[in-house]
């Protein structure tokens, strides 16, 4: 099955929640652990029990994993290991983007199926052009997994760059949105080949949302992003969104009958779409 036929599966078996797993130094206090591999480790694994097979996706942060170098780079593969075969589907949130054989070299890290380090999806960037990203499109394809490519993020320091009216007369983001829905073109139910965009944007003035793919909306939850904020910027493709959180449930751990019932209201709230 494609990524786009098993994320569909998926949200139709558990709800469209994506759940992320950011071992963030005030989260590892906050559960009693230190901030070391060791906690790293424990944090790691008690998400993995909570949330595999519970929700649809699951999206370790590289970063706060990377920080502890090789081992915590080691909890991580494990990590996504453990991930894989439960129901949900694994998104690394790495926002890799590169040229030529580096970005395939990332592709290959991160996309190939016998890859250590596999995930279902991994977030990558568009921002050394939008061909840059052919090596991981291709990766994708060939291993039935998915990407998803930066187009609205919601930081502030992003505007300017994703809102400038790039030579074919409409914005960078858009841009961005147009090629994602020719790459998905004929696909069903949905392609491979996602966007992020933020939940938090202020404005989306853009017609270019039904890609025909998934869009991945971060910042829902503890960062600001409602409901409301999401019917007013997704309107008639709300079916096709990720929706994702963080701190809005891991601040319910360490137990994992809490943070599973943490997760399973959050995603009742998305029944409101």
């Amino acid at each position: 099955m494609s990524f786009g036929s098993r994320a569909s599966v998926a949200m139709q078996a558990y709800g469209p929640l994506c759940v992320g797993i950011d071992p963030h130094p005030h989260l590892l206090e906050q559960w009693g652990l230190e901030d070391s591999v060791e906690g790293l480790d424990r944090f790691a694994a008690t998400c993995v029990e909570a949330f595999a097979g519970k929700v649809a996706f699951v999206k370790p942060q590289s970063a706060f994993f990377e920080r502890f170098g090789a081992r915590g780079v080691a909890i991580l593969e494990r990590t996504l290991q453990d991930l894989r075969h439960t129901g949900s589907l694994t998104i690394l949130d790495a926002k890799r983007g590169d040229i030529g054989s580096t970005a395939q070299a990332y592709a290959d890290a991160y996309l190939d199926d016998d890859a250590p380090m596999a995930a279902d999806a991994i977030t990558i960037s568009p921002y050394l052009g939008f061909r840059s990203l052919t090596p991981f499109f291709a990766a994708a394809e060939h291993n039935d997994a998915g990407v998803f490519v930066l187009a609205f993020t919601s930081n502030p320091e992003a505007v300017h760059l994703q809102s400038a009216t790039a030579s074919s007369g409409i914005s960078i983001g858009d841009e961005i949105l147009t090629e994602l829905g020719r790459a998905n073109e004929g696909a069903s139910p949905m392609g491979p080949f996602g966007a992020v965009i933020g939940a938090t944007v202020a404005h989306l003035d853009t017609q270019r949302l039904d890609i025909n793919g998934p869009i991945l909306v971060p910042g829902f939850g503890a960062q600001g992003g409602t409901i409301d904020d999401l019917r007013r910027l997704f309107g008639a493709v709300s079916g096709s969104i990720i929706p994702s959180t963080s701190r809005d449930v891991l601040a319910k751990g360490p137990d994992v009958t809490t943070l599973r019932a943490a997760a399973a209201a959050v995603n009742d709230s998305l029944s409101l779409l």
